[in-house]
């Protein structure tokens, strides 16, 4: 019984509240209303916003200026290096003046020799086919020396064949190369003389040798047999019953052999000297004292 009267009850009020809220204006409180417009931003929001955008601008700018400088400065560096290799004691530009000066002095050593040997008087100029391997060696080393010397040989056997080449090699490269070596190493007069006399004596007598070879006789043993001869017969004039050995002959031929070089030597030591004096290299040279005071 009590669950009708409950019942009962609970429809009466219900219908009660529902014919209030028809025939009088009931507000609902405040704190059960749902609000569906945007909330208002907060200015702390707006102007950290601004912030971050201020600071990216910023940022940006200065990569760009960053990136500036960088391009300017490999600008800069690409102009400088340019500068250093067309200077006068830039790298490039030596090797570039090394290698050009050396291909001019092989061209006029190449052809001086080919026009003097065609003309036949390599005897009144072969003095002066040393002298460009012997400038090239004190100018730009050892190495340019050889290298002088190698491109005139070449050059040689392009335009009148190997024999030549092999001929200027024996009588004048080897000659030229060991005494611009020795000039370049500033070794002094005694030594250097006696070095390039027997750099001169081992090119005559494989100079000899090519001879031989080409006309298919023995001339080195010509010339012994020659020489043994005529001993012979000044020593019969003279009364004598000595007989020379071929031994003796050998070491005669040897050492008249190096006193003619060591002359040449000599004087072509005294008028390469004058030369590169008169040219301006006297500071590269190692002169004797009493040629560098009559000089």
């Amino acid at each position: 019984m009590n669950l009708l009267k409950l019942h009962h009850q609970h429809n009466y009020y219900h219908t009660k509240f529902s014919s209030i809220s028809r025939n009088s204006s009931f507000s609902v409180p405040h704190f059960l209303i749902f609000t569906t417009h945007k909330p208002k931003i907060n200015s702390l929001t707006v102007n950290n916003n601004y912030f971050l955008e201020n600071f990216k601008q910023k940022n940006v700018r200065a990569l760009t200026v960053k990136t500036q400088i960088w391009s300017d400065k490999e600008e800069e560096k690409e102009d400088s290096e340019g500068i250093e290799y067309l200077a006068a004691d830039g790298v490039v530009y030596k090797k570039t003046l090394r290698l050009v000066e050396g291909a001019m002095f092989a061209a006029v050593s190449g052809l001086a020799y080919l026009l003097s040997n065609s003309l036949a008087i390599e005897n009144y100029f072969g003095c002066f086919f040393a002298l460009p391997i012997v400038v090239s060696s004190m100018r730009w080393g050892v190495a340019a020396g050889r290298k002088t010397m190698v491109a005139t040989v070449i050059l040689l056997f392009v335009l009148s064949g190997p024999v030549k080449a092999l001929n200027y090699m024996l009588m004048h490269g080897l000659l030229g190369f060991t005494m611009g070596s020795l000039w370049r190493l500033r070794t002094s007069w005694g030594a250097s003389i006696f070095l390039c006399a027997l750099a001169r004596a081992v090119g005559a007598l494989g100079y000899v040798l090519l001879s031989s070879f080409l006309i298919g006789e023995n001339i080195l043993a010509l010339i012994t047999i020659n020489i043994h001869a005529a001993l012979s017969y000044i020593l019969a004039s003279l009364g004598s019953t000595i007989v020379p050995s071929m031994n003796f002959i050998y070491t005669l031929f040897g050492t008249l052999l190096l006193i003619n070089c060591t002359f040449f030597v000599f004087l072509l030591h005294l008028l390469y000297a004058i030369f590169l004096t008169k040219f301006g290299m006297k500071a590269h040279l190692r002169l004797p004292r009493w040629l560098a005071i009559s000089i």
